[in-house]
């Protein structure tokens, strides 16, 4: 597929609803040129926006994108540093042009270990996007598939204990609603670029059903083309949700149970 024909995909009921990416290769787009990490980092920011601008005209309803776990706190300091500087910047230089385009913004993951500018940029952005809706863009921020399943559990835990919950009351449906992604659909199409096949500690509750497509493409150089590529993958492939593949093509299925 060319650069042509990924700008000119057109829109389709069977699009993904959710994309969820993890943003991998940074680092080493960088090594490959002989250039410091942070260059990386930087061009991996320019290719967000080619990403955030393709899915606002394609129709995605949510774009999640991993921009920092919580064992990113592992890497060198001076790194962590330059990306919570970076991430400080980009905010700081994005948001506007987010809300001009009516792209809603929103963060899951633990914000407290954050300085107290840059949780307010964040909560100002949400406040200020709010109410748009060409597209949803969810940012996971020192955030962990394991820390949201925890922090949900906690909180039901917690209702349990102030005798407002009993345990027949513990359903799926019960635990979505204290998930950081309440309100969200569960993501369609998950994407991991620079060639790793795993994913993360990223939103592993709400992958449970969802398309894996990996690519050896490195995050900087992920472009248009590259998620259009995807998308037709995902469109390719048949969703069962545990049916047979003869009830999915007859539609004997009530949409309510896909």
């Amino acid at each position: 597929m060319s650069l042509e024909d990924a700008s000119s995909l057109e829109p389709v009921n069977n699009n993904p609803q959710h994309i969820a990416i993890i943003m991998d290769g940074n680092g080493r787009w960088a090594q490959k040129r002989f250039l410091p990490r942070a260059m990386g980092h930087q061009a991996g920011v320019k290719a967000v926006r080619k990403i955030v601008e393709f899915c606002a005209q394609q129709e995605i309803e949510v774009l999640t994108l991993f921009a920092f776990s919580s064992e990113n706190w592992r890497r060198p300091e001076e790194e962590v540093s330059l990306l919570m500087n970076l991430f400080l910047v980009t905010l700081q230089r994005e948001i506007d042009k987010l809300n001009e385009n009516k792209i809603r913004l929103q963060f899951i993951g633990d914000r407290t270990a954050f300085s107290e500018k840059l949780q307010k940029i964040m909560s100002d952005g949400e406040l200020l996007t709010k109410n748009n809706t060409a597209l949803t863009v969810v940012v996971a921020v020192n955030y962990g598939g394991r820390w949201d399943m925890c922090q949900a559990f906690r909180k039901v835990a917690e209702k349990m204990d102030a005798g407002l919950l009993a345990s027949q009351d513990i359903t799926e449906h019960l635990i979505n609603q204290h998930l950081s992604t309440v309100g969200l659909p569960e993501p369609d199409l998950f994407i991991r670029t620079g060639g790793e096949q795993r994913v993360s500690n990223f939103l592993l509750w709400q992958l449970a059903y969802t398309e894996m497509y990996f690519t050896s493409i490195l995050w900087p150089d992920f472009d248009q083309q590259a998620l259009a590529d995807a998308i037709k993958s995902f469109r390719s492939r048949q969703r069962r949700f545990g049916h047979t593949g003869e009830q999915i093509l007859n539609q004997t299925i009530p949409l309510e149970q896909l």
